[in-house]
């Protein structure tokens, strides 16, 4: 039974460098500019990292039993990825949120245990990504 419901959105935007190949993780980031190398990032200036999430918010993710929903929301193509919130989850990262495959948790992790990382991304939305004029609604659920 869901007692807590809390939502978050922000925007971002693409870079002709996304690439979006790594299998394990995902993320969005303040920084404007983005080299080859990073590519579990789907989205650079974002407009929040994850110390600008609501205190409400990043409290509810740091239970065991959280559920985190991650929608990417692009005009006419809508991404959701699934996982779990963690004890272990510090949420304080000024410039970056990363959605993880594995239980693996850091300063920058917003959930854990996700169903999809940067290369599961449908691929209509990444070729999209690529063009810096792309802006996307990022929307951040956490249910306990």
């Amino acid at each position: 039974m869901i007692q807590l419901k809390i939502v978050e959105e922000f925007s971002a935007r693409g870079h002709p460098n996304i690439t979006a190949t790594h299998r394990t993780t995902l993320e969005f980031t303040k920084e404007s500019t983005l080299t080859r190398k990073g590519n579990c990032i789907v989205a650079v200036d974002a407009a929040k990292g994850l110390k600008d999430l609501s205190e409400a918010f990043r409290r509810a993710c740091q239970d065991d039993n959280a559920r985190i929903l991650v929608e990417i929301d692009s005009p006419g193509i809508v991404m959701k990825i699934a996982g779990r919130g963690s004890h272990l989850l510090t949420l304080s990262h000024p410039e970056e949120i990363v959605i993880r495959k594995s239980t693996y948790a850091t300063d920058r992790t917003l959930m854990i245990g996700a169903d999809a990382a940067a290369r599961d991304v449908d691929r209509r939305l990444i070729h999209k990504l690529r063009s810096p004029s792309t802006r996307i609604l990022i929307h951040l659920t956490v249910e306990v």
